[in-house]
């Protein structure tokens, strides 16, 4: 800046209030500066900059799932594009941070309460999450994608997944299914414990706990275990709904490999409306959950508490349509 100020003949104070866009530069001493700045070649130091205003420009990306399913999920990468997105725009880095272990939270609780990070978005949170606490006590803007019962203040954005569940069952249902079971997923979760909730309501006094397979998580290997254990129990079964398009789509091959015909023996519908979705054969029926919003929506939200725009916790729920296809 030394130099910088000497070949354009103005003082220290004037370069910085037009590279912080601090206060008024007259357009003579704009170009002046600018000129002097590709002659000599310099370039902010971006790390003394950050350190002096006690900010990073950076934001984390927490994902709270084991790391193949991190690599399996399209709405995790969709989330993680739609806040990138949202981020960008602002100007800010994202950081990727994977909790898929013990370690890995410790590991992670520990960087953020380094002050490495401005704020984050955290995916898959479950209750009673190290992660949570963590937050909690850095006292570190934080958007959820989900709803914890156990976040209190801390703000949130997501979906209705009980009201979506139970209108994806109630239209199954309505195809005239009489045995409609379901494989629920991540039942340690919101998403999980909620689309569960939202079956049960939509089949009400026809509800059968028997016809219930619980899983662990979203993913395409649980669909097959879970609906090839869904046919061993009743083999009759003529509908379900798998909690996630990619539960759905293992179901789907398990019922192939079982000689049953879908949509014709048994009707199944997903949820997410993802790749999975559009790839199956036949197409999934699903419930459209607009990942790439929830991210975006998510960054905006620790964004807003960053600049100070948000001073209180935000709950933020976005539409799901339902999507209906060949598979039901």
């Amino acid at each position: 800046m030394h130099d910088v100020a000497r070949e354009a003949g103005v003082s220290r104070g004037t370069i910085s209030r037009l590279l912080n866009g601090d206060g008024y530069v007259s357009v003579e001493a704009r170009e002046r500066i600018e000129a002097a700045i590709r002659k000599v070649g310099y370039a902010p130091n971006a790390t003394a900059r950050n350190l002096a205003r006690q900010r990073t420009n950076a934001v984390g990306f927490i994902v709270h799932e084991p790391h193949a399913l991190f690599l399996e999920d399209p709405n995790i990468g969709a989330i993680m594009l739609g806040a990138n997105e949202a981020l960008s725009e602002a100007d800010y880095q994202m950081v990727c941070l994977v909790v898929g272990s013990e370690r890995d939270a410790t590991r992670v609780g520990r960087y953020l309460r380094g002050g490495f990070v401005d704020g984050c978005v955290v995916v898959s949170a479950r209750a009673n999450d190290p992660i949570t606490d963590v937050m909690k006590t850095a006292q570190l803007p934080v958007a959820f994608v989900g709803h914890p019962p156990d976040l209190h203040d801390l703000s949130w954005v997501g979906i209705d997944n009980v009201a979506s569940a139970r209108e994806i069952t109630a239209r199954l249902l309505a195809t005239g299914r009489r045995h409609v079971g379901m494989i629920a997923s991540a039942l340690d979760r919101d998403s999980g414990a909620d689309r569960l909730a939202g079956f049960s309501a939509a089949l009400g006094d026809r509800f059968d706990a028997g016809l219930v397979v619980p899983v662990d998580n979203y993913s395409y290997s649980e669909g097959v275990r879970g609906m090839t254990e869904l046919l061993s129990r009743a083999p009759h079964v003529d509908g379900v709904f798998a909690a996630s398009d990619a539960v759905a789509a293992g179901a789907l091959e398990a019922l192939l490999r079982a000689g049953r015909r879908v949509p014709q023996d048994v009707g199944v519908v997903g949820f997410d409306d993802s790749a999975w979705a559009t790839r199956c054969t036949p197409p999934l029926s699903t419930v459209r959950q607009p990942a790439e919003g929830l991210g975006r929506a998510a960054a905006r939200s620790v964004l807003d508490q960053i600049s100070g725009a948000q001073s209180e916790p935000a709950a933020i729920l976005l539409d799901t349509p339902i999507v209906w296809r060949e598979s039901a």
